[in-house]
Parts: structure tokens; C-alpha cells; sequence
């Protein structure tokens, strides 16, 4: 365990106030709201909301704006509040069948049944400086599909229908869904606790080893089967009414990437899967997700773990990046009495070593 020096209170009191006034900025412009957060930075919510395990907006907003847009911060920030809500029930499946599609892309079919919906991408861009941003200039309203609320098939289900792709991992009937939130971690995990680990897992940190998986560190060989996003119904059930009753709508993006498989001595050549599923337009982070995924079920298929993303123990202990921010940012507070006793140890080594060489040049 770390004990740290306290610092003084009027000191400490004096950095919230410096803090506050920082976050302030130039008082001659306009605080920046809640509600412009949400709506202009919405990607940012959006990260925040998923790896705080808290789709609420408006808190998200509020968490960037305390954070001065640090988002890991604001991230610990919606996740220390979360803490505090009280738990009422546990909502059905969310039915991604079912979404109100806002963009829906497949890179392994072209022609497919509802289409492929770019929606708001980045994808074809030109990564140019638009000087336009530096005013508010008047912006169109965008072209929508008359029949975007209808459900359509998911890809993988093409390659179902030809028996290509592995089963879509149902659980036994009994299966009772963990919650790393209130359980504590134990290894070898099952993949629903491994998917909530890394829905809320840093981003950058799964980008990096997913694309460790792909230069080699790893055996996959992915193809982006089918990338949604859009709003979904949530659900709950309630015994007294006998069906389950509709809490509202949230946005999510699912994404499932399809892997080569050579088989092995119980399963064919076939096609599997990795599953990605996080809150908002978070792309990035849901085929991070769904790479890492499929890497972590190696032995599943029989497969040697050779890699870093296929070690389930050393993914899911370090994605989290609010226990990686605390560990990290722990060393810039007082260490004054630790660090006194390396400094005397390694006096004593110093002089010690010296001593030893002093023998040797005698004997020589």
C-alpha cells in the first residue's frame, strides 16, 4: 500500500481555485454549456458515457466541462457519480436486430440486403483544416432514408445461411451475467465479463493491440463483417405486469469482425467471430473491441497464446484506464520518506561497489 504526504490545505485549497479559473478562460468569451458539449462534441460524450459505464448525456457533458476536456478525467469523474446511484433491476437483451440504423457498412459485401448507410463518417474526408469552423456558418439539413427505421438481416447471418461462420455463442438458459462493477476479478474470466471489461477499456489502449493483431502479434486475419450504429430500445421487465416495459431509446454501435479459421480436430474451416459493443458513435472502439476479442478467445479454438492481446490476464488487468491513471499518477504525489530510504540504499550499494574495487585494484 502507497501513503502519501499530504500537502497543505491552503495550498491544496489555493490549486482548486488556480483550477477553476484556468477552466474559466478569457472571461470576455462565453462559458461554453452543457448542452453545446453535448451536441458539438458529441463524440467525446460519447467515449466518456462508454467507458464510465453511464449513458447519461448531459452528466457526460458536465464531466468534460469539470475536466477542462481531459477525458480520462472526466471518464473517472461520471464513474466516481455512478457509484452513487442506486441499482433497481437488471434490463432485458437490447435487440440490435432491431436498431434504427444511422449508418451501417459492410467491408465484406458489397450488394446487401438494406444497403450499405454511410451516415456521419469521417471515412471520405479530405483530414483538411476547414476555415469555414472559424465562424458559424449556416449548415444543411442532411438527406435521410424514408425506411431507415425498418429492421434489416445482419451479415453474419449471409454467412450462417451457408453454415461458414461459427454459431453465435449462446448461453445456457441458467447463465447468470456477471457485473465487474460489483464482483471481484478472477481469471480465467467468460467472455460476457471479458466484453463488459472491454467495453469500458480504454480506447487507445485496445486500438494499439488490436492493431498489434493485425502486423502479426496474433493470429487473426479480419474482415469488418458489418459496422451499425444507432438507437435501440432499452427494456425492463416487470413481474407484476408480466411483459417487459420500454425505458427509452440509447445509441449504440455494434460491430462484429469476421476471422479466417483453419479448424481443428472438432470444428471445420469456418469463419468466427469478434464482437464489439460499446454506447454512442464509438467505431474506433468497437472494432478495437471486436479484434481483441476474437484474440482472447485462442483458446477456444485450440490455439497457442503467443501475443500480448491473446493473454486475457494482461488485457483485461491494464484496459481500465482509471485504475492505470491512479497507479500512474500516484508517483507525482509525496514519496519524500520512500524515496529517503532508496537514496540510502543506494549509498550503501555505492559504497560498497567501491570498497570491492578497491580489493581488486589491490590484488592487481
Amino acid at each position: 500500500m502507497y501513503v502519501a504526504v499530504k500537502g497543505g490545505e491552503t495550498a491544496i485549497a489555493n490549486a482548486h481555485q488556480l483550477l477553476a479559473d484556468r477552466r474559466r478562460g478569457n472571461r470576455d468569451l462565453p462559458a461554453i454549456t452543457i448542452e453545446q458539449i453535448a451536441e458539438q462534441l458529441a463524440l467525446s460524450v460519447d467515449r466518456v458515457m462508454a467507458e464510465a459505464s453511464l449513458y447519461d448525456r448531459s452528466l457526460a457533458a458536465l464531466a468534460v466541462k469539470q475536466s477542462r476536456g481531459d477525458l480520462i478525467e472526466a471518464i473517472f469523474l461520471l464513474r466516481a457519480y455512478r457509484t452513487t446511484l442506486p441499482r433497481f433491476g437488471t434490463s432485458e437483451p437490447i435487440n440490435t436486430a432491431r436498431m434504427q440504423i444511422e449508418r451501417r457498412v459492410s467491408a465484406t459485401y458489397k450488394d446487401l440486403p438494406g444497403g450499405q448507410l454511410l451516415g456521419p463518417t469521417f471515412d471520405y474526408t479530405h483530414r483538411l483544416l476547414d476555415p469555414d469552423l472559424l465562424h458559424d456558418t449556416p449548415v444543411e439539413a442532411p438527406v435521410g432514408r424514408s425506411d431507415a427505421d425498418e429492421p434489416v438481416m445482419r451479415v453474419s447471418e449471409i454467412l450462417a445461411g451457408e453454415g461458414l461462420i461459427e454459431a453465435d455463442g449462446e448461453l445456457p438458459s441458467e447463465h447468470i451475467a456477471g457485473d465487474l462493477t460489483r464482483e471481484p476479478m478472477e481469471f480465467p474470466m467468460p467472455r460476457d465479463l471479458r466484453l463488459q471489461a472491454l467495453a469500458r477499456g480504454d480506447e487507445g489502449f485496445l486500438l494499439a493491440l488490436g492493431y498489434s493483431t493485425q502486423r502479426g502479434y496474433g493470429r487473426t486475419h479480419p474482415f469488418v463483417g458489418e459496422i451499425r450504429i444507432g438507437l435501440v430500445e432499452v427494456e425492463l421487465d416487470v413481474p407484476e405486469l408480466g411483459f417487459a416495459v420500454s425505458l427509452g431509446e440509447i445509441r449504440v454501435t455494434e460491430c462484429q469482425m469476421v476471422n479466417q479459421f483453419k479448424g481443428s480436430a472438432k470444428a471445420p474451416p469456418q469463419f468466427t467471430r469478434g464482437y464489439g459493443l460499446v454506447f454512442g458513435q464509438s467505431e474506433r472502439k468497437a472494432m478495437s473491441m471486436s479484434l481483441v476479442d476474437r484474440a482472447l478467445r485462442t483458446q477456444e479454438f485450440g490455439e497457442d497464446v503467443i501475443a500480448p492481446a491473446q493473454d486475457e490476464e494482461f488485457v483485461i488487468s491494464h484496459c481500465d484506464n482509471v485504475q492505470a491513471t491512479g497507479f500512474v499518477e500516484h508517483l507525482k504525489l509525496p514519496h519524500y520518506v520512500d524515496f529517503q530510504a532508496e537514496l540510502d540504499l543506494v549509498r550503501r550499494m555505492r559504497a560498497k561497489h567501491a570498497q570491492s574495487q578497491h580489493h581488486q585494484e589491490a590484488a592487481e
